[in-house]
């Protein structure tokens, strides 16, 4: 009895790494997007779309966005973030309202990013953006980390553009839109 917990201790701990998975402790760089391990991002067409519920925005609005993958690609790993067109640093906060997230700090904001809570494969996550004050055009913009050796960094969604006057259009629906970076 003694070897066989032995030897379920000993996969526990260490088949996860040597398989590759990424553990909850992986984390990706705010900055550059870029998981914290020795890989290349993949440069084809990434599997996975960022969708979001409105085309326009104003200070205060709730945007849901929503990481899918296509097909049963699945992924692992992730970090979204709202940045405006051009920009390099995070905008508006997330609301935690799907388990398998947490909220990142970036640039000492909280909740400025999204990322994984835990290394289970997920088909999609949804989450709820909160529009900032003062924010130009915008995009959704992602890494998804399928495994240790496929990520693809930059994944982004349509351009959202922010409203001076009026109301959002809540039954507006995003059309989906698949960009990527090489």
């Amino acid at each position: 009895m003694r070897r066989h917990s032995f030897v379920f201790l000993f996969c526990g701990i260490f088949l996860p790494g040597i398989l590759g998975f990424p553990q909850t402790n992986t984390s990706i760089d705010c900055d550059s997007l870029l998981p914290n391990y020795e890989a290349e991002p993949q440069t084809s067409a990434p599997p996975y779309i960022i969708a979001v519920s409105f085309d326009n925005f104003e200070p205060g609005n709730e945007v849901q966005v929503t990481l899918e993958a296509l097909g049963d690609a699945g992924f692992k790993g992730f970090n979204l973030q709202a940045r405006e067109v051009d920009g390099d640093v995070p905008v508006g906060t997330f609301k935690i309202t799907d388990p398998n997230t947490k909220g990142v700090e970036c640039h000492n904001m909280t909740n400025s990013a999204l990322s994984h809570a835990n290394s289970d494969v997920k088909q999609k996550i949804t989450t709820t953006w909160v529009a900032p004050h003062d924010v130009k055009e915008l995009q959704f913009i992602a890494t998804v980390v399928q495994n240790l050796e496929n990520f693809w960094v930059g994944i982004q969604s349509k351009t959202l553009t922010p409203m001076h006057s009026g109301s959002v259009n809540a039954t507006g629906k995003s059309k989906r839109k698949v960009c990527f970076s090489v």
